[in-house]
């Protein structure tokens, strides 16, 4: 059953687009509840490379309305590269889609419809960003919800597991992805330099593939954006999506590894008066991906 009524009625922009410092801008399409503006909200983003105009667009329309008809702004961003926003993308997991991600933070709670506080949410691509960027700790940046992620992108993604090239996993999708990258930004929105930003982005379209089988150990590339290098670094609340029982199952179906199992036993081995003040998780299988489509 697809709910439609909410406790408040709520209003959709269909999109608009985020400054960042560079000049370059994200495109978003946010939801948020009709009085906002006089009675501010938090924001729930969900930042991934799936283009928000078409590749998800059905989706999104049934998950954020919800958020907003219940007290919150849902926020669809497409990264850099993306979709309608601005710029290239040449890998998954960049600094430079972190970066843009602390930055979307702060403009988010910036707004006058923002209380001030933002939590972001997501599955696979957008699981590993939010613990990235937790990572990070952008000060507005209160909680997360993580699934079908990890804290080890070499051991436990679609690339490598025990060392081992998951050539079906990984083709499959690097090929998706690379099909879905050759696509052109809207016109209706981009407006009459879309056929350039296309050119360009065919020019720089990558090839994850490639890039994986380049790096076959565990190096400095996977390192980076395997938040198990430092789990102090995360200092918010966080919610995973999966019990370890759970998460043998997916990896004995050679899918993504959940990263509840690992980030739960670290907090659970720590002292609870070594906590960090703002240093929780929650582990279960409330938010499984079968009550939030996993599609893009």
């Amino acid at each position: 059953m697809i709910v439609t009524t909410f406790p408040r009625s709520v209003r959709v922009i269909e999109h608009t687009l985020i400054p960042l410092k560079d000049g370059t801008a994200l495109a978003a399409r946010i939801w948020l509840p009709d009085d906002a503006e006089q009675n501010p909200v938090p924001a729930i983003l969900e930042y991934l490379p799936y283009r928000k105009r078409d590749g998800t667009y059905e989706r999104d329309a049934l998950t954020h309305p919800y958020l907003a008809g219940h007290g919150y702004a849902g926020v669809r961003v497409d990264i850099r590269g993306c979709g309608e926003s601005d710029g290239l993308l040449f890998d998954e997991y960049a600094k430079q889609e972190q970066d843009d991600g602390v930055e979307v933070i702060a403009w988010l709670a910036a707004q006058p419809w923002c209380s001030g506080v933002v939590g972001m949410m997501g599955i696979s691509w957008g699981g590993f960003n939010g613990l990235q960027i937790a990572a990070r700790r952008p000060p507005a940046l209160k909680a997360i919800v993580t699934i079908c992620s990890t804290d080890d992108r070499y051991a436990d993604d679609v690339h490598y597991m025990g060392g081992t090239l998951l050539a079906a996993d990984g083709l499959e999708w690097g090929s998706f992805f690379f099909g879905s990258m050759c696509l052109p930004p809207d016109p209706m929105l981009v407006g009459d330099r879309w056929r350039a930003v296309w050119l360009e982005r065919l020019a720089n379209v990558p090839l994850f593939f490639e890039l994986w089988l380049q790096h076959r150990r565990r190096d400095g590339y996977w390192k980076h954006g395997s938040v198990c290098e430092d789990y102090g670094a995360i200092r918010c609340l966080y919610q995973c999506n999966s019990t370890p029982a759970r998460a043998a199952e997916r990896t004995a179906q050679g899918s993504h590894r959940a990263v509840g199992p690992r980030l739960s036993a670290f907090c659970a081995a720590r002292p609870a008066d070594r906590l960090p003040a703002r240093d929780a998780a929650v582990v279960g299988s409330l938010a499984q991906g079968r009550r939030y489509r996993r599609d893009g």
